[in-house]
Formats: structure tokens, sequence, C-alpha cells
């Protein structure tokens, strides 16, 4: 409702009490305001009424939501059924177009509302989302056929290199103490044998099971920018982990990191389904996001988003203490 309707409701209802609506509505608008103009997840919690307001606002302006419109091309937004419309708020255009997961599309701008400029969402999860960087990274290194793997018993991130056409190094990891860790040595030693230009990244890992801990990022991200290999870091869980983003910032402080991807359940607690692809190289991320081919589903990056509105800065801040107070509490117990 703008002024005019308002003014028109004073005919019908008290004015005082017209006023009071209009100043409760002016909240949630102030609200959906800073989000927008400072295009970062707000300190505090939105109450629901305030998320579902700002995911209608962003629906009608998509234009297979627009009064009296008969969309009769391939691409206007068609669904048969209300209750699959209602669940994804009417934004049934999905994101991106047929060349760019991230470009805006002319009949979907509610849809294509977006603010992050060094990550976006890809509806895969960690693994295929792992081959959409590997495949990008094929056309600036056209003669390479291998990728060095620090070895951990997971079948997506190896599926993920097999997809991509690559061949997995495995290099095995080296027992200290009661540690599996990253042998370095014998990375740099496959790297002479195989010839950097034969290799496509280095493939490493934040987040495992005990008793296999994250590979020396700073040291392999060291190796990579000696060799001029990229780095490609599955962080699957690692969002959630003080000491994993450390690890990731300070390999990128020393070295070279590409990029990183982080699965969007296990760090924000929504539907499998979606991964967050990051980096420090903005031009290498776009390249990423080109790479995909045709528009992608909404529903991840929905999700997400509703989550985080719902929580806040704080709350999430307030989970990721919680998690750190809990694992103390487990390492105590353990002693």
């Amino acid at each position: 409702m703008n002024g005019d309707s308002f003014s028109a409701g004073e005919r019908i209802v008290s004015p005082a009490y017209i006023r009071q609506g209009r100043e409760a509505r002016r909240s949630h608008e102030q609200l959906i305001r800073v989000l927008l103009e400072k295009g970062k997840c707000p300190p505090d919690a939105w109450d629901e009424s305030t998320i579902e307001l700002f995911l209608h606002e962003l629906a009608v302006m998509d234009s297979n939501n627009f009064l009296g419109n008969c969309g009769v091309g391939e691409r206007e937004g068609r669904v048969a059924c209300g209750l699959v419309s209602r669940r994804h708020y009417r934004l049934i255009h999905g994101i991106g177009r047929s060349g760019d997961i991230s470009a805006v599309q002319p009949k979907a701008a509610g849809s294509s509302v977006r603010a992050a400029t060094s990550c976006f969402v890809v509806p895969m999860a960690t693994g295929m989302s792992l081959t959409l960087c590997f495949l990008t990274l094929r056309h600036k290194r056209p003669k390479a056929k291998y990728i060095i793997w620090p070895r951990i018993d997971q079948k997506s991130c190896f599926k993920s290199m097999i997809t991509a056409g690559f061949e997995p190094v495995v290099i095995e990891n080296v027992l200290e103490g009661d540690e599996l860790r990253t042998d370095l040595s014998a990375v740099q030693s496959r790297i002479c044998e195989l010839g950097a230009e034969n290799i496509l990244c280095v493939h490493s890992t934040t987040s495992c099971f005990a008793p296999r801990v994250p590979d020396r990022l700073e040291e392999l991200a060291e190796i990579c920018a000696k060799y001029d290999i990229p780095h490609i870091v599955n962080n699957a869980y690692g969002v959630q982990s003080s000491k994993c983003m450390h690890l990731i910032q300070q390999g990128a402080r020393r070295g070279r990191i590409d990029a990183f991807v982080q699965s969007l359940d296990k760090n924000f607690m929504v539907p499998v389904g979606g991964a967050i692809v990051a980096g420090f190289n903005e031009s290498f991320l776009e390249e990423i996001s080109k790479m995909y081919p045709g528009r992608a589903s909404a529903s991840p990056s929905l999700d997400v988003l509703i989550t985080l509105l719902s929580l806040g800065a704080s709350g999430y801040k307030r989970l990721l203490t919680e998690r750190k107070v809990l694992l103390h509490k487990a390492y105590l117990h353990a002693e």
C-alpha cells in the first residue's frame, strides 16, 4: 500500500488507526530498504511477516506475476500447480540467463536482486560445484591432465575430479602423533615429476573426519604460488569453523587460493542441494559462474536468504559461538 491507499482508507477507518497501521508498515519497509541499500545480512533477526513481505515485493516485480500479463514466450514462468508456485513464493524464473548464472533477467527483476560479488550460490551440492571449478580451469590450462589431491576418504570430492575428466594424483597422508597430516614433500615431488604445466590444480580440504585433520593450506598455497598452479579448496563444512576460515585467509595471504567451495546445508541448515563458490579473485569467480550452462533453480539461494534473515548476523554468530563452546566441553569430557 502506498500513501494514496492509506489516505483512501481513512474514509473507511478512523485516521488515527490508519496512521498506526501506516507506521507499522513503514517499520517493515525500513528494514527492507536498509537491506537493499547495504547489501548485507541485517544484524538482528527479521520476523516472518517482514520476510514474507519482502519476498512478496520481489515476486510482484517478476513478469509472471504482472496483473493482466499473458506470457507466450519460452521464459514466462508458467507453473501449473498453485501449491508449487506458493512453495517458491511465486519466484518462478530461477536465477541467471543462458550464458551466465549471475546475469540479470529482463523478465525477472525481483529474482535477479543480489549483492555479493566475491561469491555466488550454485544450485548443486559441493561435489558438482567443485567439478564446475575444475572445468573452468580447463580453459586456462589446456595441457593439464592431473589434479594433485591429498587423500581424504570421501567419494564426492574424488568423483568431482573424475567427472571433470581429470586424473586424481592421490597423495597419501603422513601420521604425526595421532593425526594424519598433509605430506608436503610428496606434493612437491609429484609436481616436479609430472610437470607443473600438466597439473590442473591442487585440490585441498579443510574439514574432514578424525584422524585426518585439515590440510596444511598455508604451505600448499605457497607451493601453488611457487609453481604457478591453481589451488581449489574443498571447504564443505568450513564456514561454521573459524579455524578453517582462518586457514583459507592465511593461505590466500601467503600464497595462492583460487576458489573455495562450501555446502549450504552443512553450514546454514537448509535443505541439501546448494553450495557457495567463493574466492579472492572476482574475475575468476565470474568465469566460473559463466561456465554454468543455462539458468538455474533459485531454491537454494532463496532458502539461505530466508534462513539468514530469520537469524540475523547476530543470531548466526551466536550459533557459531555455541558450537565452539560445545566443542570445548567435548574436549574437556574426553580428557
